[in-house]
């Protein structure tokens, strides 16, 4: 756990004595409010083009369906390749689109399948810089202000949506959509100009990218076997489809329960934002005194008495202050959450990680927005907003079956474990399937605790790239142990080589040290399925072994 001191020094803002991230931090800000800009002006456009209120809710649909679709390739496009150039490429791709958008709507050829073609464009350019972003905040500030330098990347939202649809509207009445597009365009040059001034010092990888879809599928592998990652995505999205009534019945609150307008509708708005911004402040000296187990708990009782609240108040004071506090435990969750991860997962797989965190989030909130609203229809508001809040509070129980972890500081880092193989096969890196297998030579009467530790290993060899994991023990001499696992080409296997941490690396050591072998455990690697590797007659074609792509017998 992250000490009291480190914690207090320099407080919910220490991040930004860091130049990098309080460049890019500030510039975000910006980027922030020309995305929210841009929601204002294509709904406010839509309903000049269109009478249908269909069309006029599908520019929301348009403006989310990139961070559901593409956010999880991004991660993975963010782990393969320089994710500078990456945040870059989204942003530029973004800017393009909104400058495209303000031509065509400034020339009136504005329909309203364009608008919304071009809400989904703006919108995947988003998508794809955000996991970008969000994996390389570990590397513009210390570890120490990893938890506060999350939380302040929450603030820089909230912050552009307490006041960003309020801004919009206003700039759309004085100047038009078209200039709100053009601002939009305008507002992520920022960003772009501090990702492009920043620094970073890339390490390419001496082997060639992943496959997108093996490495979506490899990230999600991860997630699965790794219980610190998998506990956080799966907390979060119970928190997400318990806890949207708050968001996606405001309009319907504000209107039948306070008897209010659209504007008693952005107060409601405005004050879970604020609770968001106060919320997220603190973050980092909760999670230095109290477990992140615990602190959830508290968030999710919170949050679930302020909606039992919502749902029985007809005043408008008492309600701001229950929406309040909603953000604010919200925000709280949703960062304690993801600085879990952030702390958890390797550097090599940490963009998919948070794709998948903010994929959970998103497909939370979505579908516990339809599913409340369908409760919202058949009984009540109100019935919609208890039901919810008792929801929330009850996944605090979730803790006894899915617990966070403590707190602890985990070294993501990888190491390199020697030992390169040298193949006396003419292989290619699409060479395979390959088996490995690990013999070991255990005292019989240590077969309890080795069997222990062959299980962590399991979970080490899964998670990193191996499938179809089996442990085996030799009838006839009880001592012989063999694990076995499968990578789909030789590939692989030399990237899974290049994924182990510390951590990984000490169970390892672990079972190594149960090995009675003076020659050590014993690796076998073998391919398969072995018929590229054997002529069909002596004089079939040979490939030359200077082939590019092959790796010579004995290298």
């Amino acid at each position: 756990m992250a000490s009291r001191q480190d914690a207090d020094e320099g407080g919910a803002f220490a991040p930004l004595r860091e130049r990098t991230f309080r460049n890019i931090w500030t510039a975000s800000l910006f980027s922030n409010f020309g995305q929210l800009f841009l929601g204002v002006g294509a709904q406010w456009e839509m309903t000049r083009l269109s009478n249908s209120a269909s069309m006029v809710a599908l520019v929301q649909t348009a403006m989310m369906l990139p961070l559901m679709l593409v956010t999880l390739p991004a991660g993975a496009i963010a782990d393969m390749f320089d994710r500078r150039r990456i945040a870059m490429t989204g942003l530029a791709f973004s800017a393009i689109s909104a400058a495209i958008l303000a031509t065509i709507t400034f020339l009136g050829l504005t329909t309203p399948w364009l608008l919304l073609g071009f809400c989904v464009l703006t919108g995947t350019g988003v998508a794809l810089f955000s996991p970008s972003w969000q994996a390389s905040i570990p590397e513009q500030v210390s570890r120490r202000h990893l938890p506060a330098a999350v939380a302040l990347g929450t603030i820089s939202y909230n912050v552009a949506r307490s006041f960003g649809p309020a801004l919009g509207g206003f700039i759309v009445v004085l100047y038009g959509v078209k200039v709100v597009f053009g601002m939009t365009a305008l507002l992520y040059l920022p960003l772009l100009a501090a990702f492009f001034f920043w620094k970073r010092q890339h390490v390419a990888s001496r082997l060639p990218p992943e496959r997108i879809d093996r490495a979506i599928v490899t990230g999600a592998r991860y997630a699965l076997h790794a219980p610190a990652v998998r506990t956080a995505l799966l907390r979060v999205l119970a928190f997400g489809l318990t806890t949207a009534t708050a968001s996606a019945l405001a309009p319907l609150i504000a209107k039948e329960m306070l008897g209010g307008d659209a504007a008693t509708f952005g107060i409601l708005l405005g004050a879970q934002g604020a609770g968001a911004v106060m919320g997220a402040l603190f973050v980092s000296q909760i999670r230095a005194r109290v477990p992140t187990e615990w602190a959830i708990r508290v968030f999710a009782m919170g949050s679930g008495a302020a909606l039992v609240g919502i749902g029985f108040s007809h005043s408008l004071l008492l309600s701001c202050l229950a929406f309040l506090l909603v953000g604010a435990c919200n925000i709280l969750t949703i960062a304690m959450l993801n600085v879990s991860v952030q702390m958890s997962a390797p550097r090599w797989v940490t963009a998919r990680a948070l794709s998948l965190f903010s994929s959970a989030i998103t497909a939370g909130v979505g579908i516990g927005a339809w599913g409340w609203g369908m409760v919202a229809s058949r009984f009540d508001v109100a019935s919609a907003l208890v039901a919810s809040g008792v929801a929330v509070a009850a996944t605090a129980m979730l803790g006894a079956l899915l617990p966070i972890g403590k707190d602890t500081e985990t070294d993501v880092d990888t190491v390199e474990i020697g030992y390169e193989p040298a193949p006396n096969l003419a292989l290619t890196l699409r060479s395979g399937p390959v088996v490995i297998e690990v013999e070991y030579d255990v005292d019989p009467k240590l077969a309890r605790e080795f069997y222990a530790v062959m299980i962590k290993m399991q979970r080490v060899r899964k998670r990193i790239g191996g499938f179809d994991w089996t442990l085996s023990r030799d009838i006839e001499n009880p001592a012989l142990w063999t694990e076995r696992y499968h990578c789909p080409t030789w590939g692989d296997y030399l990237r899974m080589r290049g994924r182990y941490t510390q951590s990984d690396y000490d169970i390892q050591a672990e079972a190594d040290a149960f090995n009675r072998s003076q020659q050590g455990r014993r690796v076998r690697r073998r391919l398969e399925r072995p018929f590229g590797s054997v002529r069909w007659k002596a004089e079939s074609y040979d490939p030359q072994q200077e082939t590019i792509g092959y790796i010579p017998p004995g290298a």
